[in-house]
């Protein structure tokens, strides 16, 4: 099968990442796949070294006169069964393209978040990865049978060896530095912890908000800002605790690599870990918002690593059962089967 797949942001990011992984994946077991990104030379580098030589674009706003048309040529060229058009930006775009006259191949826009559905209008199919943004787009006027639930697969890190950190213990948390990920809660639970270091990988427009923060409650000389990190594998190893506080998540797949990698998680009931994690069971789920709850599951697990252990062992086991990538890959080749078009008859 012929499938295109198109990310018009260049963030990094959940969404972001997940394409790098899925596009040489589907091309991995024998699908004929074709990149278009928006121009960014990190990218364009990761996904060559996997053998996928991206289509770059500029993907602008309103004075964009060239995506548009070069997005269609790029397609007719190559003649899909199927057209993945990832978040609003790249949708955009496809519906365009999609809109001509003539046009055969089936667009699926794929959201990983509750996003304005205006941007999807000419898609044949929406994908929500998680269940609760599926049932949000048919609460939204969706047809049901054309919205559907596909979930990520993440990263496999067992057995990956550790980063160097700070002291043990150490509590890791990653993400964007962005008042969704609440990183200001996880630090204002630090004072509660007063023999536990933390390290938070990421960067972004709160770095600085962030650092004040962390000085005004004491806390500096026990948080370590590591930037954009790459080695996320080798954090999670170094780590006894990830930690996701956030106040907005749809997905968490912070959540699926902790698990991947066997480390207990602790995370704020936001809609995405509250659809992953089985409270007590793969993780601990804690009020959005609470430091003095979050510092207190913290402190918990810390002083019962044979709890810590088993809620890691069943994360693990959840992930090997639907968040790995031999079972979500097989997925997604079924359900790009079921909605490409029917051959013409020769």
């Amino acid at each position: 099968m012929r499938i295109a797949q198109v990310m018009g942001s260049a963030a990094l990011g959940g969404a972001e990442a997940f394409f790098e992984r899925l596009v040489p994946a589907l091309a991995g077991v024998g699908e004929t796949v074709l990149a278009v990104t928006r121009r960014d030379a990190g990218r364009t580098a990761r996904l060559r070294a996997s053998g996928i030589d991206p289509v770059e674009l500029p993907f602008g706003h309103r004075l964009d006169f060239v995506t548009g048309r070069r997005l269609a040529a790029t397609l007719d060229a190559f003649a899909p069964d199927v057209v993945m058009s990832w978040m609003n930006r790249a949708s955009g775009y496809a519906c365009q393209a999609r809109r001509r006259p003539g046009v055969r191949w089936r667009l699926v826009g794929r959201m990983g978040g509750y996003y304005d559905l205006k941007h999807y209008r000419a898609c044949d199919h929406i994908v929500g990865n998680t269940r609760d943004i599926r049932d949000w787009i048919v609460r939204e006027g969706w047809p049901a049978e054309r919205a559907h639930h596909l979930p990520n697969f993440a990263q496999d890190f067992a057995g990956v060896a550790p980063a160097v950190l700070p002291a043990r213990p150490r509590l890791l948390a990653l993400g964007r530095l962005h008042p969704n990920k609440a990183f200001d809660v996880l630090l204002r639970a630090m004072p509660l912890l007063p023999d536990v270091t933390l390290a938070i990988a990421g960067e972004g427009p709160e770095r600085e908000a962030l650092l004040r923060l962390a000085g005004e409650l004491g806390v500096a000389g026990r948080v370590a800002f590591l930037g954009w990190r790459e080695d996320t594998g080798a954090l999670l190893a170094a780590c006894d605790i990830l930690v996701c506080p956030s106040r907005h998540e749809p997905l968490g797949n912070v959540v699926l690599e902790a698990w991947s990698a066997s480390k207990p998680v602790v995370a704020a009931a936001a809609q995405g870990p509250t659809k992953l994690i089985a409270d007590g069971v793969t993780g601990l789920l804690v009020p959005k918002e609470d430091p003095a709850a979050l510092a207190a599951a913290i402190a918990g697990l810390l002083a019962d690593p044979g709890r810590a252990a088993t809620l890691a062992a069943a994360g693990r086991a959840e992930f090997e059962r639907a968040h790995a990538e031999g079972p979500v890959l097989r997925r997604w080749q079924e359900f790009l089967r079921a909605v490409a078009p029917v051959p013409e008859p020769a």
